[in-house]
């Protein structure tokens, strides 16, 4: 059972905050009224996804009965806001420290890989609901706006992955090469075809396939 300190939940909300109003600027921009629009679905579609990836990787240390502890890193939330302004938000809220003395090159990967495949599960899942309501559009505004979480959530989850799995220092990516290299190879090449399909096909695009290979 995972439990939290109270200098943990205190930066799991800054966090929350910090990245709900980066990626919100991130797509609005300096326009107010479009921000005060995009916010609320960016705190469900976007900042949670970047908070699953911490959780995903605390649940893997605690089940290795180490102590974890997210922990806000103040450089990287200056970092993600600031980036936010040129469009593109490099997420940097902070990190799951784990208590140990001394720990493997195999359960720190697998405490590593833990997030972003937490990210590319949370993508699929949202690209599946997306489908089930995009019927439902016309009926309400809140099956709207639940499918555009959804297909937000996709595009920004499949990002968030491939991103944290690149194998430079301080990401995940350089953990998971240290542990097995064919397995990194295989998860961050699943993570790139995801974002490139977010890219090139487009989260809309992709539910329309689904639907349409669901009635065939």
């Amino acid at each position: 059972m995972l439990t939290f300190t109270r200098n943990e939940k205190r930066d799991l909300i800054i966090a929350f905050v910090v990245l709900s109003i980066s990626f919100a600027i991130s797509n609005a921009q300096l326009n107010l009224h479009t921000f005060i629009s995009v916010l609320p679905i960016v705190m469900v579609g976007v900042a949670i996804g970047s908070l699953v990836r911490e959780l995903g990787a605390k649940f893997v240390a605690v089940k290795y009965g180490y102590q974890a502890e997210f922990k806000a890193w103040p450089l990287g939330l200056l970092i993600t806001f600031a980036s936010a302004f040129i469009g593109i938000v490099f997420a940097f809220p902070g990190f799951v420290q784990t208590y140990a003395d001394n720990i493997s090159d195999e359960i720190n990967g697998k405490i590593a890989i833990a997030g972003p495949m937490a990210n590319m599960v949370l993508a699929l899942i949202s690209i599946a609901i997306a489908a089930l309501i995009f019927p439902l559009k016309p009926i309400s505004d809140i099956f709207t706006l639940i499918y555009l979480i959804c297909t937000i959530g996709f595009s920004v989850n499949s990002f968030l992955a491939t991103f944290n799995l690149l194998p430079f220092y301080t990401l995940d990516g350089i953990k998971v090469l240290k542990w097995n290299a064919k397995i990194w190879i295989v998860i961050f090449a699943i993570a790139v075809i995801m974002l490139l399909m977010s890219i090139g096909i487009g989260a809309e695009n992709m539910v329309k396939l689904i639907i349409d290979a669901v009635a065939i």
